[in-house]
């Protein structure tokens, strides 16, 4: 079966049939001999919450009302998810279906598992994104008539009206599989791409393109410098990684300050699929210490000969870009992966989720999913890091999202590695949603915030109310984490803030009043909207929404 699209309720009725039959057909060969299907009873829990979303999301952002984006790309024909009320969308530019009546993007919302089709016009394949301080998602770039375009989406509450909107304002370069990072100025960087070389700013704020050697340096001939790695340091500097290096940048003055030594191992960005995130900050030591956590990647050469397979990466690498002579000290994963998505939990640890073992990114060029996810301590001790969890047996490789809902679990979407929607194994289009519960949903009694102030000033005292069943052992956490857009493997402006507490001061016979203070800057946390989470006794509580300015 090639691209289709089903319409009607019995015609849906037998597709979803379909859908079961694919799947079991498509388990049954990553049980096979060849296809070395990792097995460990682990911890945490799967469940399917949409069996057919209609799109396969790549691109994936979690809004401030808890709902979630879900963004395809337009070239690909008719989803299976159509637009309502007789709208289409008419684009003589584009090359599979001029006239398409259906959805490339979609809002779903957890609990009770809605998915509303949004309509967007122009292509936006392999494109970036960042939220802005009041909150709106702001997307960039794309392929053919998305290669220069700035779209917006103002997130409303489920059952609104909010959609997309197409800015006049153009990218003053195409970016195609570029990466975004919200700064203090309240602006975003746009970095790299397919054939750009430099970073321009949105809004541009009457700057221009300021030329990046890195990129020029890092273009191999299988260009491992898309999607680059780019984290905003505690000094207000941008720690970027491409490829295998990574500078120090001055955003600023637009100056490379730093080079950092050579990760180990192969390439680690698309199309070689590693992974990255900063850790944790923490009050503690004043927001002092950064340090970049990058794993998994490719062998040179994977995508220029899809047919070998080559192995993916086995390897991590951390490395503190602040310190006086900055090393990497590297560790092995349970399992060789690429295509991971890290993800920063509430807990402080990450979370290594979807894959596979063998190949790179690209249309059918990846082998051997990896279906367990591992959660990776940075506090521990090398090689007591790991934990490797309990496997799904939906296979997410090319074109798959993983994003942290505000109620703990985590959401994991898409995955496509054809060029248009494609339903025959092996891999096909993946229109389910799942969640994973990690172990620490189900590690005792969770925590509850039940009064905190919604908007807080940079350095604002405040208390939180927490509700708690069980006994604190020590401080109960309050820990601060934005919602990224997330898109080939590299979640674009996450980031953890652990804040300073004093001692739980019991208030009623569960309850607990914690004193904290919000980060101090915009340079510790951009302004915007972030997830606040309590944790006692390693679990954490569902989030409560915060706008920090």
């Amino acid at each position: 079966m090639g691209l289709c699209k089903v319409s009607g309720l019995v015609d849906r009725i037998l597709f979803n049939i379909f859908l079961v039959l694919v799947a079991q057909s498509a388990l049954w060969q990553y049980n096979s001999p060849g296809l070395q299907l990792v097995v460990a009873a682990g911890g945490g829990s799967w469940e399917v919450v949409v069996r057919n979303a209609g799109i396969a999301s790549m691109h994936t952002a979690v809004t401030h009302f808890g709902n979630v984006v879900l963004l395809d790309r337009t070239n690909i024909g008719p989803s299976l998810l159509p637009l309502p009320n007789g709208i289409c969308r008419d684009n003589h530019r584009d090359q599979a279906s001029k006239h398409d009546c259906s959805a490339h993007s979609a809002l779903y919302t957890p609990g009770t598992n809605d998915v509303r089709p949004l309509f967007i016009f122009t292509d936006t394949w392999c494109s970036s994104g960042q939220f802005r301080a009041d909150g709106t998602l702001v997307q960039t770039g794309g392929n053919l008539d998305g290669f220069s375009k700035i779209r917006t989406f103002t997130p409303c509450a489920s059952g609104r009206d909010c959609n997309w909107v197409e800015t006049e304002t153009n990218l003053q370069q195409g970016r195609w599989y570029a990466s975004n990072q919200q700064l203090p100025d309240g602006t975003a960087i746009v970095v790299g791409g397919r054939g750009a070389f430099t970073v321009e700013f949105v809004p541009a704020n009457g700057r221009g393109q300021y030329h990046l050697p890195l990129l020029t340096e890092t273009n191999d001939a299988q260009n491992d410098n898309f999607y680059p790695f780019v984290h905003l340091l505690p000094t207000n500097r941008l720690y970027i990684f491409a490829n295998r290096d990574s500078i120090l940048y001055n955003w600023e003055q637009h100056i490379t300050l730093k080079r950092f030594p050579t990760i180990p191992g192969g390439p680690r960005n698309y199309p070689s699929a590693g992974s990255s995130v900063m850790l944790p900050l923490s009050a503690a030591d004043d927001w002092a210490k950064a340090e970049i956590l990058i794993c998994g990647g490719s062998e040179f050469g994977a995508f220029l000969d899809p047919r070998a397979r080559l192995p993916a990466s086995q390897t991590c690498g951390r490395i503190l870009p602040l310190a006086a002579n900055p090393e990497w000290a590297m560790e092995n994963m349970p399992m060789r992966r690429n295509m991971g998505d890290m993800i920063l939990l509430p807990t402080r640890q990450v979370l290594i989720i979807n894959g596979a073992e063998n190949g790179s990114q690209g249309w059918g060029f990846a082998s051997n999913p990896v279906l367990n996810p591992v959660l990776y301590n940075p506090a521990l001790a090398p090689g007591t890091r790991f934990d490797t969890l309990r496997a799904t047996n939906i296979a997410r490789v090319y074109h798959s999202t993983a994003n942290l809902l505000p109620d703990g679990r985590i959401l994991v979407a898409g995955s496509n590695s054809h060029e248009f929607y494609t339903f025959s194994p092996l891999f096909p289009t993946e229109l389910r949603i799942e969640a994973f519960s990690p172990p620490y949903l189900a590690a005792g009694a969770r925590p509850a915030i039940v009064a905190v102030p919604g908007a807080l000033g940079y350095g604002q005292n405040f208390v939180v109310e927490v509700e708690y069943a069980a006994v604190p052992r020590g401080d109960i956490e309050l820990n601060l984490l934005t919602a990224p857009y997330v898109t080939h493997s590299y979640a674009q402006g996450q980031r953890l803030l652990q804040l300073g507490v004093g001692a739980p001061v019991r208030t009623a016979a569960r309850g607990y009043a914690i004193a904290t203070r919000a980060p101090p800057s915009a340079v510790i946390l951009p302004a915007g909207y972030a997830m606040l989470f309590a944790v006692a006794n390693g679990v954490p509580s569902e989030a409560a929404w915060v706008h920090v300015t």
